[in-house]
């Protein structure tokens, strides 16, 4: 279990304190504009143990939590605590809002699929093969129960990571009225503009050479970047993202190499950015049509 020696304070020469640890297989930080040393490391702390917390409750890695029981239950129904039932609403809300195409029970593709940098494409039978094990409609929810064929998994990874943030921004923002920003992983929320009044400026790492860091200049809320910068395969020239499309089991393709949103919070700049990257060569399209304050690298 991560304890406050996890979390550290670094100091930039510019004199800037920043606040890290590490939670989700992710590096994260938290700024507070202005506060001292000791005001900034309770404030990590706070961060920390709320990341940490959901960490340990969704995580699909860990033995023995909600998401490890679902997992397992071989047919069985399973009773899920409030706010899991409050997470799966929200999950039953995007699969039926986006046509299929955002579906937390896709997960299992993960069998057929690892996206290592290789060439390793797999066999289109393997990947057919999992499709009747994938989908919120064959799957029975009724809170506080929920009931899912044997082999089929749910995986709140597209949305886990965006919800801790805004969680743990918000908590504290509650304990200190200094301006807060919390950033795991490239998702990030911020609680208010920064002290003078100006924005913060949060630059997008697309990895891509020759390529100039776009900037977002964020008052409030979150930001969320979707991309293949770090997860992908590669074949004949055919670059193919981690981001699959649930209904077929593959990626879609002519879509954008990053796609960074901005929105009121993390999460829903999380799912914006996921299905614009499903949107293939219509990201741009799907993104004005919902009015988004992206950024989008092709």
């Amino acid at each position: 279990m991560k304890r406050s020696h996890d979390i550290r304070i670094e100091h930039s020469p510019t004199g800037t304190l920043s606040g890290h640890f590490e939670a989700m297989a992710s590096p994260c930080e938290v700024l507070a504009d202005g506060a001292d040393e000791a005001t900034l490391r309770a404030l990590t702390g706070r961060v920390a143990e709320e990341v940490w917390r959901i960490e340990r409750h969704w995580s699909r890695y860990l033995p023995g939590n909600i998401v490890d029981r679902i997992n397992t239950a071989q047919g069985k129904a399973i009773t899920v605590d409030e706010e899991t039932a409050r997470f799966l609403d929200y999950a039953q809300h995007l699969y039926q809002l986006s046509d299929g195409q955002f579906d937390v029970t896709s997960g299992v593709l993960r069998r057929a699929w690892c996206f290592d940098g290789s060439d390793r494409i797999p066999d289109p039978a393997a990947v057919a093969a999992l499709l009747p094990l994938v989908g919120w409609d064959k799957l029975s929810w009724q809170p506080p129960l929920l009931r899912m064929k044997p082999g089929m998994q749910i995986d709140f990874g597209g949305i886990g990571k965006e919800y801790a943030v805004d969680r743990a921004c918000g908590l504290a923002s509650q304990d200190s009225e200094h301006p807060i920003l919390v950033n795991c992983g490239g998702d990030l929320a911020s609680s208010a503009p920064r002290r003078d009044g100006q924005p913060w400026l949060v630059g997008i790492d697309s990895r891509i050479p020759g390529v100039a860091t776009p900037v977002i200049r964020l008052m409030r809320g979150g930001v969320a970047t979707s991309g293949d910068a770090h997860r992908f395969l590669l074949k004949d020239g055919v670059r193919y993202s981690h981001i699959l499309d649930p209904r077929t089991g593959w990626p879609v393709a002519g879509g954008p190499r990053v796609v960074t949103v901005a929105a009121t919070i993390c999460t829903e700049a999380g799912v914006l950015s996921t299905l614009a990257m499903l949107q293939g060569p219509r990201a741009g399209d799907f993104l004005e049509e919902f009015e988004a304050d992206a950024k989008v690298i092709w």
